[in-house]
């Protein structure tokens, strides 16, 4: 046994693991994209493990970013701020002498 199929095994797992989390996040937020691409990842780490190859493990990222290319990732909040600066805590007293 080559110390390869070691580094599969090990990616699988943390595969899954994503897998979890991000049902566990489709299930706070009922976010569709979430719950497609923690099945995607789950799939491709279950069938790495069971299969022994690494190639499931290449298919399934390149499907999930395929999805986020397709819009199903959900919007961070840092890209609805619109990038800029924002004027917390200024006074009315801070505006008069701008």
């Amino acid at each position: 046994m080559s110390y390869l199929i070691y580094v599969t095994y090990a990616v699988a797992a943390v595969y899954i693991v994503l897998s979890f989390t991000m049902l566990y996040v489709f299930y706070r937020s009922s976010h569709f994209g979430m719950f497609v691409m923690g099945l995607t990842y789950g799939c491709s780490g279950l069938l790495a493990i069971l299969l022994g190859h690494w190639w499931p493990l290449v298919s399934g990222y390149v499907l999930v970013w395929i999805l986020k290319w397709l819009g199903l990732d959900p919007e961070s909040e840092a890209r609805n701020e619109g990038g800029g600066m924002r004027d917390e805590g200024n006074t009315e007293r801070d505006e008069m002498t701008k």
